[in-house]
């Protein structure tokens, strides 16, 4: 899938790449520093912040600054073609870099690093290591190999490896939000997708050191935490001291027990598998947000079960249907791929037919692009032409945007509970926060008060398709 847009801008939650660094961190204090870039979903910038803990416990310190690395790591996924591409450009800046510091090693991690392992190692020679999302530990052994002039790969998938004993460095954080990762892996196999050949089957964290985790967070001034999995729906712990099965819903209770001050949110959600356990729980307590993604994909049942994706249509709008009338206040987003294989125009209209049933709130939005190995690139034949599919796309974005819009403007006059974040994006005379929505509402300062990571009630005064305007009640 080649493109990325919300309301035809890129969403904050998949930032294109961004180096990280610790928000506090005393660069002198390491002997040596590793640059890391992450790439893609938020599973892919979680798994960063536990690469981190496991180089800082081997003396390695952050830093933002490339030249300065003596280990350049790159984290990415292979669901689009255009991160592919993006990626290569720069693993060949970082190769310009390593010219210059012939002692630097760079690094491949996460689910491209299974598929292209041969390409970026032996016959482009553009990284000295490759490690996948299950390999992690290996690292320290693997920068050793490296430093000896061999290759090292380890992009073995595991049954077991969830992390959960490991307590990540949250990195480039604002110090209010957070992301705890649940589960890992995926089962459900949808044709267009190489999330199971490439992270392996699902598997469940512990429950105990995920509320553990949430807590310390909690303690430490962090105030939203999100609940992450490629199916938190499907999470399911055996809790063998006590013989009992702990389910998504239990868990999201336990979390949302830790303090009523923290908020809890979660993504991403299958639709066949959220619950109404789950929908009364998000109900009954205040501090888990009202807002669920729930990726929809097409909106044609014909297309949906070459998808895989074990739902129709009118099953989906039932689904959309329950979340409304448990939930009234529930915002929704979803992911839409235009011009999957044999997709016709009467397809497609579908897909905007359910997008003006379903509501949506803000939706990723991607054109189909065939991944290798996965089962539509061995069953079916990418048979839509580019421009057709551009087209098709673009009609899905306007369609977001009236539909953001509208959803924006429905919100004038109401008052919301925010979340403060920090300063809005264009100006430090303005405060920025998310509602339990998880929509983004700006609006002015008032003195010289520090708000970040406290709480305040904002009337909603004006709105644009992505944000909401307003001013403290």
């Amino acid at each position: 899938m080649d493109m990325l847009v919300t309301d035809g801008k890129v969403h904050d939650e998949q930032r294109q790449g961004e180096a990280f660094a610790p928000f506090v961190q005393d660069p002198n204090q390491y002997r040596k520093h590793f640059y890391i870039e992450s790439y893609g979903c938020q599973m892919n910038f979680a798994d960063s912040e536990v690469v981190a803990s496991i180089l800082n416990a081997e003396g390695f310190g952050a830093t933002r600054n490339l030249e300065e690395a003596d280990l350049v790591l790159l984290n990415t996924c292979s669901i689009r073609e255009k991160a592919e591409q993006t990626v290569r450009k720069r693993l060949h800046d970082f190769k310009k870099a390593k010219a210059k510091k012939p002692s630097m090693l760079i690094g491949m991690l996460g689910c491209m690093a299974e598929r292209l392992k041969s390409k970026l190692l032996e016959e482009e020679k553009l990284v000295d290591l490759v490690v996948g999302p299950d390999a992690y530990r290996s690292l320290p052994t693997l920068i050793e190999e490296a430093g000896g002039g061999q290759k090292a790969v380890n992009v073995l998938l595991s049954r077991e490896e969830t992390y959960a004993d490991i307590s990540p460095i949250r990195l480039d954080s604002n110090g209010i939000t957070a992301f705890v990762s649940i589960m890992r892996g995926c089962n459900n196999m949808c044709s267009f997708c190489v999330v199971p050949f490439t992270r392996g089957r699902e598997r469940s964290r512990d429950a105990y050191s995920i509320v553990a985790e949430a807590r310390d967070l909690f303690e430490r001034g962090y105030r939203d935490i999100t609940l992450l999995g490629q199916n938190v729906d499907s999470y399911y712990w055996m809790d063998e001291a006590r013989d009992q099965v702990v389910t998504f819903a239990a868990l999201l209770e336990q979390v949302a027990q830790i303090s009523p001050d923290l908020r809890v949110r979660f993504s991403t959600s299958h639709p066949k598998d959220i619950t109404d356990e789950v929908l009364f729980t998000i109900a009954r307590y205040e501090n888990i947000c009202k807002y669920i993604h729930l990726p929809v994909q097409s909106g044609s049942t014909r297309v949906l079960q070459l998808m895989n994706r074990t739902y129709t249509r009118e099953w989906y709008k039932a689904k959309v249907d329950r979340i409304r009338e448990i939930i009234p206040d529930c915002g929704i987003s979803s992911d839409i791929i235009a011009g999957f294989c044999t997709e016709t125009e009467a397809d497609h209209q579908e897909t905007l037919d359910i997008m003006r049933y379903s509501r949506y709130d803000m939706s990723y939005m991607f054109f189909y692009s065939e991944r290798p190995g996965t089962l539509a690139a061995r069953r079916y034949t990418d048979d839509v032409p580019e421009e057709v599919k551009r087209r098709r796309l673009q009609e899905i974005v306007d369609e977001q945007g009236r539909l953001s819009t509208q959803s924006n403007e429905a919100d004038i006059g109401k008052t919301y509970k925010v979340l403060i974040e920090g300063n809005s994006r264009k100006s430090d005379d303005e405060w920025m926060g998310r509602n339990s929505q998880n929509k983004v509402i700006v609006f002015p300062k008032q003195g010289d008060q520090d708000l970040r990571g406290k709480y305040a009630w904002v009337k909603v005064t004006g709105c644009t398709r992505t944000t909401l305007l307003g001013e403290l009640a």
